[in-house]
């Protein structure tokens, strides 16, 4: 995957913890929050699993989306959740069959 600013979401398990962020490398990015690279919120509640991301052409385009769903209610990111990703499946996978 070429890197590309993204808008991405983190969960410890379905339905469980969720995270939010933005970044300009997305592998590289979940790849650092697994190994807990990545200090605070994602290393303390364990939330490793990516099961939704958008790629942007810019990156004041993913900071703006972010800074949007960031005030978006759980259930609005549930759902978006559920329509790329209905069995929560860890995505990052498809991005480390690829190395």
């Amino acid at each position: 995957m070429e890197r590309k600013p993204a808008v991405y979401i983190l969960a410890s398990k379905r339905n469980g913890t969720l995270y939010l962020g933005v970044t300009s490398n997305l592998p590289k990015r979940v790849w650092e929050h697994k190994h807990d690279l990545v200090e605070g919120f994602t290393r303390r509640y364990h939330v490793h699993r990516l099961v939704w991301y958008a790629q942007l052409e810019t990156m004041p385009d993913a900071i703006r989306l972010e800074k949007q769903m960031k005030g978006w209610q759980r259930a609005w990111k549930l759902r978006v959740i559920e329509e790329m990703n209905p069995a929560w499946r860890d995505l990052y996978d498809d991005f480390a069959a690829g190395d």
